[in-house]
């Protein structure tokens, strides 16, 4: 493969290892006057810490094989396309670092990235936007994000929560439940997805925010009061805390999660005997496309199994974006970059699909000048005047007894 991929961290480590491993797949090519050309530098930020580290490494799949269908289709501008991997941790002071150091020492001139919100949103607004240079977050769904001042260079593969609320909330009706306690994660996203949940939700309800990484959620599990179920908006490694220590203490025995918590790890070691049957909403691919059979396909060959883990094919997607908009526009420039994101995502142009033959099409229409419209591997990327997603799905999953996820219902949105 034609692309390169390598580490770095921020100039201030925290406890958690900011480094990934180095990962070197290729060179960038020469001209053709014998004089190296600049590639395509794209900067992934996946957080490796307890919790997401290996949610991150399978999305870190999903964008490791766009790379390697774009360059298999001779890369961007005739150069391969190369990356840069790093680690923003949790903590939205240490992302900003990481992602200037990526801009400002690496070089990049795209960004993958962050996975969440509450990092998100200071990146976009305190380093794409100053720096001028696109991001596009695969999974970061806060509707705060919308209202950003990110001088339109945020943009995002997955949907606002704004879709997710309210089939959060419709779920646990239908779940027969009428009178729920909340704890959500005291963060953008926490936040943001509580305030749709609780906008659409027509019973009762007693909410708490917590703190992300406490060691105990007892005092608040206890404010939640005298209700039927317990909706966890929270990420997975807090949600086994709050779970194992509600059903510990007998205050709760059922539960609906939102899409954080969709990890085979929680079931797995709560138990499905506890779990089983335990419902949850998250971002899911529009059902029965061909650019959804055709990305599955190709990551069955490359990895023997299609991922569990929510957001990897709007990772992939990402990718396969910046490096069309890039070739759309003749240029590496952030900016001309940006003002194609929009145009290769939308009608008009020639329909074109992910997977590799897909992405070769695309690159070839684009080079003899013409113009796509790319059918993602999870959505369609019609991006409105934010940069949010104008149409895709949320999905309904439950935990099963023998300790699987298994999806049930894909709600359309904005279609």
């Amino acid at each position: 493969m034609n692309l390169r991929g390598r580490t770095v961290a921020a100039p201030r480590l925290l406890a958690s290892a900011l480094l990934l491993a180095a990962l070197t797949l290729a060179a960038a090519c020469a001209g053709d006057d014998g004089d190296e050309q600049e590639p395509l530098k794209i900067g992934l930020l996946l957080d490796t810490g307890e919790g997401v580290a290996e949610a991150s490494m399978v999305r870190r799949q999903g964008f490791d094989l766009a790379i390697r269908h774009i360059n298999d289709a001779g890369g961007v501008l005739g150069r391969p396309v190369t990356y840069v991997l790093a680690d923003p941790t949790s903590d939205p002071d240490t992302a900003v670092e990481v992602a200037r150091r990526l801009v400002e020492v690496e070089g990049v001139h795209a960004l993958v990235g962050p996975s969440s919100s509450a990092n998100s949103i200071p990146v976009a607004e305190q380093v794409a936007r100053p720096a001028g240079i696109p991001m596009i977050s695969p999974s970061a769904t806060s509707p705060m994000l919308t209202t950003a001042d990110d001088g339109d260079f945020f943009f995002r593969t997955a949907l606002s929560d704004v879709a997710q609320g309210p089939v959060l909330a419709r779920l646990t009706r239908e779940r027969g439940f009428e009178r729920v306690g909340v704890v959500y994660r005291d963060d953008a996203w926490g936040r943001g997805l509580y305030e749709t949940f609780a906008a659409a939700w027509d019973g009762d309800i007693t909410a708490v925010a917590v703190q992300p990484e406490a060691e105990t959620y007892l005092p608040e599990l206890r404010e939640t009061g005298d209700a039927e179920a317990l909706v966890v908006i929270t990420f997975a490694d807090e949600a086994e805390t709050i779970v194992r220590e509600a059903l510990d203490a007998g205050l709760y025995d059922q539960f609906v999660f939102g899409d954080a918590a969709r990890r085979l790890a929680l079931v797995q070691v709560i138990g499905g005997d506890r779990l089983g049957g335990m419902y949850g909403t998250a971002g899911v691919a529009r059902p029965n496309t061909e650019s959804q059979a055709a990305w599955d396909a190709a990551y069955r060959e490359a990895y023997g199994e299609l991922p569990v883990t929510p957001y990897v094919r709007e990772t992939y997607d990402a990718a396969i974006a910046l490096a069309l908009a890039a070739e759309a526009a003749g240029s590496l420039h952030g900016g001309a970059i940006r003002d194609h994101l929009r145009w290769v995502g939308a009608a008009p142009g020639e329909v074109v699909i992910a997977g590799a033959d897909g992405v070769a099409r695309a690159l070839e229409v684009l080079r003899e000048g013409g113009a796509v419209d790319y059918q993602g591997a999870a959505v369609s990327l019609d991006w409105d005047e934010h940069g949010d997603l104008v149409r895709g799905h949320i999905g309904i999953w439950r935990f099963t007894a023998d300790e699987r996820i298994e999806d049930l219902d894909a709600v359309a949105y904005g279609e």
